[in-house]
């Protein structure tokens, strides 16, 4: 079957949702979402804790309840929504995709949309030692076990790295009635949000084991025991140091990773420090026409700054179909990380399409008790910014005003953090 939309987002979770109201809302004609999921929201509609919506709804929300709300709006604006359709290959900005009602489609755009979210790195992934037996879960499985599909997946629970998910899953799992013995984490600093370690682990008395990793997993059928080790600066585990956890579930949230096979297999440049697109400062991919956004760019704190930047790519999607898919030539400047800064994204900015500034994120590599933040061409520093504390685990945002852009000398950008000597 051949259909022929304006735009065709690809994913109906939150980034999907926000970028498809902002193309209907910015003058786009028709709009498509492909869901490979059997109903809207994505990630959102197993995360019934609350949270969501402080700075975009300035209310606090469930994550089904935020989803809610651009599910309603994307059905008042007619948005047309396919569900439980997988998408197979993207050329250009044709789209093949099936779905057992109606086959094989071939959909024919004027502008992609890419939002497919992220997944969570397994244990495959990083290689824990031990036997294989069953109550080994990525917490997001966890999470989808018990909200969603209402089954308990263990009474005595350690969990690995101390992402959002895995604190958040630590007090679920403790409000369930399990306990959880120890969150453990190999960085000497937690990777989370700072609320979330207060709220989901010090209000349960629940220990985080920093510079610490599981060295060993013991069980047949189930896992029986774990052994956690202290790391040293090489991040090895240092003998000796084992402690021996009784336990029969470990949760793993050891990172997520930007769900890109598509934008792979499109031929879309990458970036190797985000595992997602290169992109512009309007969210637009190196393929003319191909829009990229939220966690499949790179992994945001808050779904609150998803469909900020989700947003801006549905307005320069429309914007794009309705200049006819012409290209406005110009100067581009190539953001590059300095020391102290792992990522910055947008990876490019063209000065002649900003109209008033441009936003900046980033994750620096360690965390600092104070610090600048400073933008140089070079030779100069454009614009600088205090900050009294930063983490990898928080994403920071810097404003670049347009007149700034226009003063760089050459064609790159560095983002660089300047912190006093300890």
């Amino acid at each position: 079957m051949k259909l022929e939309y304006d735009i065709v987002v690809v994913g109906g979770g939150p980034a999907g949702l926000a970028a498809a109201c902002a193309a209907k809302e910015n003058g786009a004609g028709s709009v498509l979402i492909l869901e490979r999921d059997k109903e809207p929201g994505g990630i959102l509609n197993q995360c019934i804790h609350n949270g969501f919506g402080l700075h975009y709804f300035k209310e606090e929300l469930t994550g089904p309840e935020y989803a809610a709300r651009f599910i309603h709006k994307a059905n008042l604006m007619g948005v047309v929504l396919k569900l439980d359709t997988m998408v197979l290959l993207i050329e250009g900005k044709t789209v093949y995709a099936v779905n057992a009602a109606e086959g094989l489609l071939e959909v024919h755009a004027k502008a992609v949309v890419l939002a497919m979210g992220c997944r969570e790195r397994t244990r495959g992934a990083i290689g824990i030692p031990g036997d294989r037996p069953a109550g080994i879960f990525t917490a997001g499985t966890a999470q989808r076990y018990i909200n969603v599909e209402g089954w308990m997946v263990g009474r005595r629970v350690v969990i690995l790295g101390s992402g959002d998910i895995g604190l958040i899953m630590a007090r679920r799992m403790t409000l369930e009635g399990a306990k959880v013995l120890a969150c453990v984490e190999l960085c000497p600093y937690s990777n989370g949000l700072n609320r979330n370690i207060v709220q989901c682990l010090n209000d349960y008395n629940i220990p985080l084991y920093l510079s610490h990793t599981i060295t060993g997993i013991v069980g047949k059928q189930r896992v029986e025991k774990v052994l956690i080790s202290e790391v040293g600066p090489d991040r090895k585990p240092i003998p000796g140091t084992e402690i021996s956890l009784d336990c029969d579930t470990v949760l793993l949230s050891v990172g997520l990773i930007p769900e890109n096979e598509l934008t792979r297999a499109a031929g879309i440049p990458m970036d190797s420090r985000t595992n997602g697109s290169v992109v512009y400062e309007n969210m637009e991919t190196e393929m003319p026409g191909v829009f990229s956004c939220g966690n499949v760019v790179h992994v945001h704190d808050l779904v609150d700054f998803v469909t900020a930047e989700s947003q801006r790519a549905g307005k320069a999607a429309a914007e794009y179909v309705k200049a006819g898919g012409e290209e406005m030539p110009g100067r581009v400047l190539n953001l590059k990380n300095g020391p102290r800064v792992n990522y910055t994204v947008p990876q490019k900015i063209r000065p002649g399409k900003v109209e008033k500034s441009v936003d900046v994120f980033f994750r620096v590599n360690n965390v600092y008790h104070g610090g600048t933040v400073r933008v140089t061409d070079g030779e100069n520093v454009l614009c600088s910014f205090k900050r009294d504390h930063l983490a990898p685990g928080e994403m920071e945002k810097i404003t670049i005003p347009a007149g700034l852009l226009n003063k760089a000398l050459g064609d790159g950008l560095t983002v660089e953090l300047a912190v006093k000597e300890e």
